[in-house]
């Protein structure tokens, strides 16, 4: 009865709160049809992301996986005209979704896929000294979301906001007898965030229709 009970709370909460449009709805019908793996943001978590970006007053965004482009059609809804969206993505199949249903959405303009993997991608960005981001979404390969937090640090400064997503992976990385890598690179990723000064972090519980999980969230102070 949970997993119902959360399913029909989040399909109202969505109806009222996060009501999804053509492009949105295009970009999920578009991943399915392509056989992505349903792991996209519910409705009210890509309007969650999409809210706290406009709080920040983001104007540069870096997002870890792009998967079908729908959360990046939430991510670059927040920007100002003159905003991008720097996606990364490393399935050449996946990026293709996701273009199509950027382009649907006109929002090609603002947002940037680059495909390849994260960290050499990441570690291009920082050799070319690009502009720090001022908003970062992290939603890729669990297990080298430690390496990913170090480089994106590098990559912002004072102010920018990072939101990590999938850290409770259905009260796995709460059980320490689990020693998956994708748990135990999440509980790394906490350490981590927990022991350093030029950050100030908390974790969220979810649950809803992707089940039993969460987002930690972290200010740069420094």
């Amino acid at each position: 009865m949970k997993q119902e009970s959360w399913t029909e709370m989040d399909d109202y909460i969505c109806s009222r709160l996060a009501r999804e449009d053509l492009a949105l709805n295009v970009a999920l019908e578009d991943s399915v049809r392509a056989g992505l793996p349903p792991v996209n943001v519910p409705p009210n978590q890509g309007k969650f992301l999409y809210l706290l970006a406009k709080i920040r007053g983001a104007r540069r965004i870096l997002e870890i996986g792009t998967l079908g482009g729908y959360s990046t059609i939430w991510l670059a809804r927040a920007l100002p005209a003159d905003g991008v969206v720097i996606s990364i993505e490393a399935k050449t199949e996946h990026a293709a979704v996701a273009r199509k249903n950027i382009q649907f959405a006109k929002l090609s303009h603002k947002v940037s896929i680059i495909i390849g993997r994260a960290v050499e991608t990441l570690e291009n960005l920082i050799e070319e000294k690009a502009e720090p981001f001022d908003f970062v979404f992290i939603d890729a390969d669990k297990a080298n979301y430690p390496l990913y937090l170090h480089m994106v640090l590098a990559l912002s400064r004072a102010g920018t906001v990072i939101v990590c997503d999938n850290i409770v992976r259905d009260g796995r990385v709460g059980d320490f007898t689990c020693n998956a890598s994708d748990v135990t690179g999440i509980r790394q990723y906490i350490d981590l965030v927990a022991g350093m000064p030029r950050v100030e972090s908390t974790a969220l519980q979810t649950v809803g229709s992707k089940g039993w999980d969460g987002f930690c969230i972290s200010l740069v102070t420094a």
